[in-house]
């Protein structure tokens, strides 16, 4: 039998793919220069804040406390972001790296949508699907960069 996931569980993991994309937004903006692309990656860095302020006022529900990606998963994630951006930082390839952490955090938060049941808290399920419709969005506007 699957073992049904926590709503404290499913918030951590909200909480923390949202500051992954803070923390992959804050790396890569010094490294482009089409302003076009930056100002979607301002706009979605937005949306991030937002998805984290939201969880950290349901945390207080759960007495949770949300904690951020591990300083080595920081590191490399910029190291990533660095390398790959040392000889190419067109959009494209900007897009392209941020298209593959997007479904990545897709993936993961639908299986989450899958294995919290259906006796998960509506709240936590509500910005749950909130954060896969955001990453969505940003998956389809980033797609036309490529």
């Amino acid at each position: 039998m699957q073992e049904i996931k926590k709503d404290s569980e499913i918030l951590a993991e909200i909480y923390r793919n949202a500051q992954l994309g803070l923390t992959s937004i804050s790396d890569i903006m010094p490294e482009i220069d089409d302003e076009k692309i930056k100002e979607e990656i301002k706009r979605e860095y937005e949306g991030y804040e937002q998805i984290c302020a939201r969880a950290a006022t349901l945390a207080l529900k759960y007495d949770l406390e949300l904690k951020s990606p591990s300083p080595i998963k920081k590191a490399m994630m910029w190291s990533a972001i660095k390398m790959n951006t040392a000889s190419d930082n067109s959009a494209q390839n900007i897009a392209q790296m941020m298209i593959k952490g997007t479904v990545q955090g897709i993936t993961s938060l639908k299986t989450s949508l899958t294995d919290g049941g259906k006796f998960m808290d509506e709240e936590v399920k509500l910005l749950l699907k909130d954060l896969i419709a955001l990453e969505e969005g940003y998956e389809r506007k980033l797609k036309s960069y490529l």
